[in-house]
């Protein structure tokens, strides 16, 4: 797990400065603190960089990266995991290929040669985002996992193609500029983003499953995209029959043991997280019975009891012989760490909890910890969140009465109260572009598209003007892949839309990936394993919902090593207690808002309304302001605060001349690496 960049020349005959590369690396050494690699590749134009985080071969000059192919053909920088390596090694060294690292990034070079690129990625099996260049070709390609795991964005110079694995690593190069664009600031005020997008103009980003391919054209580089995964829900035609309850739940079952056995694989000390709902419950569970001694699992705990998961936590560890460490965070410690979190996230934030995380991952990294287990995906195969539920009751089930319907209904909107306004709209809302393209506006961004409505008089009044007429849901509208919805069960539809929208940015990406690896800590989800995925997505609805049942068929499958309370519970969205219910999380907002939301920080950065933003802090104050009205407010006043540090981060400051900084602080320079060869 590691920090990748690179750059292509449109001129071949263009010098790569080596000095830009390391500083690439450099800005990036959260992710990989354990060494620095870089390459040129001769008279191509073309430069890779890389930072090391070492947890398969520890050997510092074997791991080291980028790897080149004997013949030099291809060259490689990688980012992530790829699992059933030595499976893979195995079957290629009886091919006769010869490896020269214990390396699962050099398989992709041995797979490259026997299948092409593209032939190799079917074989490819975890978290990973890499560049590889093919020399004959003269081809660079980007490719990012299939869920989005792994972080990757790109921009264009004039002269060049450049990318990494964070928006920071692009910005590292001199030529990028650095502006947040009117419509990503539309987006980061509203919190749903636009996938492919970035809060900032030119930077894109590698969207799941796909690559992106740039090749030199008269000139020119040629950039262009290609999808080689996708989820592919069942057409309804194809769900006219289904398998017996029992025959799910076993297949279920294998896939997931598999998953957690390969992903225990690692040449240092794995953990897990752990909360208090099913999901990281029954990876503890499992990942304990595989391993001989007890598992290390690290629990994130907070101050207000609607919100505190430990008691149900702690049932579980000691059901499975777990040796627990809980970290209480209290309410005003958020927002003391709010700036630090938003230079990883690199996109706006609604609520706390990815810096509870952040600050969770720490304490593990501090443990003498760099890999654990995480929960994310489950909530998104079997309709955990209250928003797929939901419209799985309104559209879903068609051989329910309409009292039936109002009853669950009425029981998901009562057992849900506190995420009213926040998780779960508080009024109805159709987007026309999303209802032409899915048959009806998911429930799933239904609170993100009414907080938009409010977005325009909060952006400055040269903001405002530039997207007068832009409409958030036709913009993901027109980037969905209309052949992946049509013809699909409602609930397939919805969950196919949250994977590809807030799943990716934020589950993965600013509670994920982004505050995970602030840290230096690999966090790998076995429920993402993409054989268990394709069999997940034949599902049949009520194996995912039934009843008052979420999460069905997990539920049962892992039944016999749960404890009976968490059996039975409801799905809990793991979330920080907003502002508003805790006195000394309000204070500390506030004392934020007075640094980066004053008139002053608002006037030099040019993107809110100072009479907006203040009447938004008015309105969060006053007491008669209901708590489902607080909780809106709350999230938009972290958006608020969000932007205006993204534009003191990225923009106001010197990347590359930090950059620079970084590496000679870390004592990173400019020297002819030792180069693995393959």
């Amino acid at each position: 797990m590691c920090g990748i960049g690179g750059v292509m020349n449109r001129d071949p005959s263009r010098p790569i400065d080596p000095n830009v590369l390391v500083a690439m690396a450099a800005i990036q050494s959260h992710r990989g603190p354990d060494g620095c690699g870089w390459k040129v590749v001769e008279d191509r134009g073309v430069g890779f960089a890389h930072a090391r985080l070492a947890i398969i071969d520890l050997n510092p000059e074997r791991g080291r990266q980028p790897f080149v192919s004997a013949d030099g053909q291809h060259t490689i920088v990688h980012n992530g995991e790829f699992y059933d390596y030595k499976r893979l090694r195995s079957d290629l060294t009886s091919r006769g290929y010869r490896f020269a690292t214990k390396s699962d990034t050099e398989l992709t070079l041995h797979l490259a040669d026997r299948y092409g690129l593209e032939g190799a990625l079917p074989h490819l099996r975890g978290e990973f985002a890499f560049a590889f260049y093919e020399k004959a070709a003269d081809r660079l390609t980007l490719v990012r996992d299939r869920f989005g795991v792994k972080p990757l964005y790109w921009a264009q110079t004039p002269e060049s193609f450049v990318f990494g694995s964070e928006i920071k690593v692009v910005f590292a190069h001199p030529d990028v500029q650095r502006q947040i664009s009117s419509q990503g600031l539309y987006h980061q005020l509203m919190q749903l983003m636009v996938p492919g997008t970035s809060a900032f103009a030119g930077v894109h980003a590698v969207q799941p499953g796909q690559m992106v391919i740039v090749e030199r054209q008269n000139g020119q580089l040629r950039v262009q995209t290609k999808t080689y995964w996708d989820l592919n829900f069942p057409l309804l035609s194809d769900r006219a029959s289904s398998q017996p309850d029992e025959f799910y739940i076993e297949e279920l079952r294998r896939y997931f043991i598999e998953s957690i056995q390969l992903k225990l694989e690692a040449d240092v000390p794995v953990a897990c997280y752990l909360s208090g709902g099913i999901d990281s419950c029954t990876i503890l569970g499992v990942a304990a019975a595989c391993q001989q001694s007890p598992v290390k699992a690290f629990t994130v705990g907070f101050d207000d009891r609607d919100y505190d998961e430990t008691a149900i936590s702690q049932e579980m560890a000691q059901a499975v012989g777990a040796d627990q460490d809980i970290v209480t965070v209290q309410g005003g410690q958020l927002y003391e760490h709010f700036a630090r979190a938003i230079w990883h996230t690199e996109r706006s934030i609604y609520n706390t909890f990815t810096i509870a995380k952040m600050l969770l991952s720490e304490h593990v990294h501090n443990a003498g910890y760099r890999v654990v287990l995480t929960g994310e995906g489950s909530d998104e195969l079997f309709a955990g969140y209250p928003q797929l539920r939901l419209d799985m009751i309104l559209h879903g089930m068609q051989d329910a009465s309409p009292a039936e319907r109002a009853d669950l209904e009425d029981w998901l909107q009562a057992s849900n109260r506190i995420f009213k306004g926040n998780l779960l709209a508080e009024t109805p809302l159709d987007d026309p572009s999303l209802t032409d393209a899915i048959g009806f506006t998911p429930s799933c961004l239904q609170s993100w598209l009414t907080a938009a409505h409010s977005v325009p008089s909060l952006m400055h009044s040269d903001r405002r003007a530039a997207t007068r007429d832009y409409s958030p849901g036709a913009a993901i509208a027109s980037v969905l892949d209309r052949s992946q919805i049509q013809g699909r069960h409602p609930l397939d539809k919805v969950q196919y839309i949250w994977i590809k929208t807030q799943f990716e940015s934020q589950v993965l990406g600013w509670a994920g990936d982004r505050v995970d690896m602030a840290n230096s800590m690999e966090a790998r989800p076995p429920f993402l394993d993409h054989h268990l995925v394709e069999f997940a997505v034949t599902l049949p609805p009520l194996m995912r919902f039934r009843g008052r049942k979420d999460k069905f068929v997990l539920r049962e499958a892992m039944r016999g090593l749960l404890p009976k309370g968490l059996y039975e519970r409801q799905k809990f969205a793991f979330m920080a207690p907003p502002a508003h219910t805790d006195v000394a999380k309000q204070k500390a907002m506030r004392s934020l808002a007075d640094d980066y939301l004053s008139q002053q920080a608002i006037e030099a950065a040019g993107l809110l309304d100072n009479a907006a933003v203040q009447q938004v802090l008015q309105q969060h104050a006053d007491s008669n302001t209901s708590d489902s009205e607080r909780t809106k407010l709350d999230a938009i006043i972290n958006h608020m605060l969000s932007v205006q540090m993204l534009h003191q981060h990225f923009v106001a400051k010197d990347v590359p001349k930090q950059a620079r900084d970084r590496a000679r602080e870390l004592g990173w320079q400019v020297q002819q690496p030792t180069l693995a060869n393959a």
